[in-house]
């Protein structure tokens, strides 16, 4: 009892000499002033020294401070009135630059957008430089080799290529139910189909399984015959092919002739380059206005041309609701033999009659138009009006397709 009484009282010993401690550690500060010109004077003199307790053995504890206490360190801020101040802690910025710079702490993304957005910039996200792939190159070539269907092709392109009809024409055979594929009959022009392995009838009569080579012509279209073949009463450009088609059984037997249709049309009065095929994905790369293929075109006009009238086509007109502006105009010499001005005017919009309402709004009449070249490709000087020659891989480069070697 006697050991127990003792140690209360120790410990309550020691609590009123650090409570002593702490109590004459902090120091009263005297009031002070600041100007505006930002000189003062402080003093931190106290005013009624108490004197330093005797020092005391203490217990070693967890908690204990060191022997002179906490201290007081005054922090002197200006405020947002532009007077300083007098804090007994440190200011609220300085510990976060304390502590982001004792940590590594980065600004945050929203800290960042922020920033960006007063500084009048655009707002971006961080991110990173390269971000990871969605599935791993073994997950995406796995599904490529066992699970994507690539293999095949549309039946409607398979119709159209083997030369039974257009493929639009294909397409209304196949939605009446004139197509059969390996013995059922197939509604949907999309199914993809290997005439190779499948077996297809078209109105009862088997698709052969060898398709025909693709084939590129370039033709000096003469006046007076159509692009389309779908009139019998008028005279179409694919007529001029007869001999060809009639001597391909001699030169690939067993290989059904190619369905042959142009890229593209020229009107009824126009001459020159017309290019014709059977490969429907080269003819909606050349045709498409995003290729962006320039063609040149020789215009005879009547009467004599001015500048005025250069300038007024150079400027371009309105057709079908767009505003078509011609890649260059310039006037060509006379010819000996006609007295007729030759324009040379190259577009690449493709509008139909384009050149022709470009001449026309200038105030001039039309006498002759000829297309000379497409992209890379000119029209050959020597091949006569109605004739044409095979194009050669060189002459696919420049009309910016390639041939497949296969069917080479």
């Amino acid at each position: 009892m006697g050991s127990a009484a003792t140690m209360a009282m120790t410990a309550l010993y020691f609590t009123t000499i650090k409570s002593t401690k702490l109590t004459s550690t902090f120091r009263t500060l005297p009031r002070f002033t600041c100007s505006s010109s930002s000189k003062f004077n402080i003093s931190f003199s106290p005013s009624n020294p108490k004197p330093k307790p005797t020092p005391q053995p203490k217990t070693q504890t967890p908690h204990d401070d060191d022997d002179e206490g906490p201290l007081m360190i005054p922090w002197i801020v200006r405020g947002e009135d532009g007077n300083f101040k007098l804090l007994s802690e440190p200011p609220p910025s300085f510990l976060k630059e304390m502590a982001n710079a004792q940590t590594g702490t980065k600004k945050s993304e929203k800290d960042q957008i922020t920033k960006n957005k007063k500084k009048g910039e655009k707002e971006t996200k961080i991110r990173a430089v390269t971000a990871p792939p969605k599935y791993s190159k073994a997950a995406r070539r796995f599904y490529n080799e066992n699970i994507k269907d690539d293999s095949g092709t549309r039946l409607s392109k398979v119709l159209a290529a083997s030369g039974v009809a257009s493929r639009r024409s294909c397409e209304d055979l196949i939605f009446k139910g004139k197509v059969t594929v390996n013995g059922s009959v197939c509604n949907t022009p999309q199914t993809k189909v290997d005439p190779s392995k499948d077996n297809i009838y078209v109105n009862g009569s088997r698709l052969p399984k060898r398709q025909p080579h693709k084939v590129y012509l370039a033709l000096n279209k003469p006046k007076g015959y159509i692009c389309s073949s779908g009139e019998k009463e008028s005279k179409s450009v694919i007529s001029l092919f007869d001999d060809f088609l009639s001597s391909w059984d001699k030169k690939h037997p067993g290989v059904p002739p190619p369905r042959l249709f142009t890229v593209g049309r020229l009107d009824v009065a126009t001459t020159g380059l017309l290019i014709v095929t059977n490969d429907g994905d080269f003819a909606q790369k050349l045709s498409h206005p995003s290729s962006n293929f320039s063609k040149e075109y020789i215009a005879t006009v009547d009467g004599l041309v001015h500048k005025r009238h250069l300038t007024a086509i150079s400027e371009g007109t309105t057709i079908e609701g767009v505003h078509c502006v011609p890649d260059s105009v310039e006037l060509l010499p006379r010819m000996p033999d006609t007295q007729r001005s030759r324009l040379r005017i190259v577009v690449h919009d493709g509008r139909k009659h384009e050149v022709r309402e470009l001449v026309k709004s200038a105030g001039l009449e039309i006498h002759s138009l000829k297309r000379v070249r497409i992209g890379g490709f000119r029209l050959p000087p020597d091949l006569g009006i109605g004739k044409y020659i095979e194009l050669n891989p060189t002459n696919l480069k420049a009309l910016g397709g390639r041939v497949n070697k296969a069917n080479s």
